[in-house]
């Protein structure tokens, strides 16, 4: 697998999607609801178009699994995992916190991941067994090891209302034991945040692979423990999401616990 070409296409294509973005930050207009709080905006399906579009004329076989279009080609080997706007309430608000967010994957196995803000310009990139790298520099977690000491940054999923109390125990636990607890509304954000040491944790819960698959492999890459709440090895189509700097890892873990 020549994977100085996939990350060529896929932070091209990340560019592609960006410039739709960028060109539509600011209007109001084509934005509509799929849920209650849960938006699809026209920038989202035309970011998506340029993305695949880029992504198709190299790789043609290539499986795709996007979040407004769905899964193409399933059973591929190799396989791009797409967010074409991830932090759509953000983009619809006017506040330049999004991303796109695109990993790849080969049998299963997230080896590539690219995250790139339109807004700030900051691209965050990883593949695997090489490292992390903003705007092509280096990064690593964070070397906090007390929780007291510790920025921490969690998302509420669209459906909230229905885990209302797990989520009020584990956000009150979260910001009891720590210096703050941030809510950015870019789960790809949070993670590679979290990759380049600004926060010592992230835990969200409900994402979907889109969500999490690029900024997953930046985290990890970066130095992060990534698992689920009970610090299982985390994958992308688990429900929970938990990455730390490692050191306060499983002090998160006990504050995530629900205790029946």
């Amino acid at each position: 697998m020549d994977m100085k070409l996939i990350n060529r296409i896929g932070i091209a294509a990340a560019y592609n999607g960006a410039e739709i973005l960028k060109k539509n930050f600011g209007r109001r207009s084509g934005i509509q609801k799929k849920g209650a709080i849960d938006l699809l905006t026209e920038s989202d399906t035309g970011s998506e178009k340029a993305i695949i579009e880029t992504i198709r004329k190299v790789f043609p076989s290539h499986g795709i699994l996007a979040e407004e279009s769905g899964l193409d080609n399933e059973g591929a080997e190799c396989m791009w995992i797409i967010d074409p706007l991830d932090g759509t309430t953000n983009f619809a608000h006017n506040l330049g916190l999004f991303a796109v967010s695109i990993a790849f994957a080969v049998q299963g196995n997230i080896v590539a991941g690219i995250v790139l803000n339109p807004v700030t310009g900051e691209l965050f990139t990883a593949t695997e067994g090489e490292g992390a790298r903003l705007n092509g520099h280096p990064i690593h977690v964070s070397t906090t090891t007390d929780l007291s000491e510790s920025l921490l940054v969690t998302g509420f999923p669209y459906d909230f209302k229905d885990i209302m109390g797990n989520l009020r125990v584990r956000f009150f636990n979260c910001l009891q034991a720590s210096q703050g607890v941030r809510r950015l509304g870019s789960a790809a954000l949070d993670l590679c945040f979290t990759a380049a040491g600004r926060f010592e944790g992230f835990w969200e819960e409900n994402l979907k692979p889109w969500d999490t698959a690029a900024g997953f492999i930046i985290a990890r890459e970066a130095g992060a423990r990534v698992t689920d709440f009970s610090g299982n090895p985390f994958d992308v189509n688990k429900k929970e999401v938990l990455a730390t700097n490692s050191m306060i890892h499983g002090e998160m873990i006990k504050l995530l616990e629900i205790k029946g």
